[in-house]
């Protein structure tokens, strides 16, 4: 900004401020009243839909589901996008403190005059991008499979064969989900995309003697599940055999 534009800048701005109202009261009054307005919104529904508190924690589960408050699914998203744990510190701290960072010295490098949206495509395209970009994770976030579940439906092929074939895919659901599978791999809906494939039709592509194999004999970083009891061992293969 030159010294002309810094004189008509600074007349205009006498000029408004003459025209204009004082902070006090006028600003503080509706600041006032449009908080005492959000404060009666919380207060009513609070009274209409009650407090969402869960229960206390309980240390021993391993069935807990931890997710962080929906403003916050972003991050969570985030998280399960960014896989090696030498970048969770990136996705955790990094991402979201220099996002901050650069929206709290926004007055010091955008220092041009024009407010209006349209005259200002990059800007406005910056801003449109982040909060596109934070819907999408957000709402990933809130979609995202649970990790200690396999919430997948039954295979039309093994309801064929009866209760006995259900009861015994359903055990191994419930050993797969125990296990932790969901940590690499994705079964329907739930679990994370990596570094394991995706194991919802596994059953078509290998045949029960090879996934057999592959839990005994796993490539890294997968570990070996030749520990399970037996029982357990042919719950899991019959269940990844079932899914076609």
């Amino acid at each position: 900004m030159n010294r002309r534009e810094k004189e008509e800048y600074l007349r205009e701005y006498a000029q408004l401020k003459a025209e204009g109202k004082p902070f006090y009261p006028y600003a503080v009054a509706k600041d006032a009243v449009m908080a005492c307005v959000m404060v009666a919104v919380i207060i009513a529904l609070t009274l209409l839909f009650g407090v969402g508190l869960e229960g206390k924690a309980n240390p021993a589960s391993t069935s807990y589901d931890p997710r962080p408050e929906w403003y916050f699914f972003f991050l969570f998203e985030l998280l399960r996008i960014i896989k090696p744990p030498s970048l969770t510190p990136l996705a955790t701290i990094g991402i979201p403190t220099l996002c901050m960072i650069l929206l709290f010295l926004l007055p010091f490098y955008d220092r041009g005059r024009e407010r209006r949206p349209e005259r200002r495509p990059i800007a406005t395209l910056a801003g449109i991008s982040v909060i596109l970009a934070m819907g999408y994770l957000t709402w990933r976030g809130a979609h995202a499979g649970t990790p200690d579940a396999v919430e997948i439906g039954t295979p039309g092929a093994v309801v064929e064969n009866g209760p006995a074939a259900v009861a015994r895919f359903n055990e191994g659901r419930l050993v797969v989900a125990q296990s932790g599978c969901e940590a690499c791999h994705v079964i329907g809906d739930n679990g994370n995309a990596g570094p394991g494939p995706v194991l919802t039709h596994i059953g078509s592509r290998l045949p029960s003697g090879a996934i057999a194999r592959t839990l005994v004999n796993p490539t890294a970083p997968m570990p070996s599940f030749k520990n399970l009891p037996p029982k357990k061992f042919n719950a899991v293969v019959n269940f990844l055999s079932a899914l076609k």
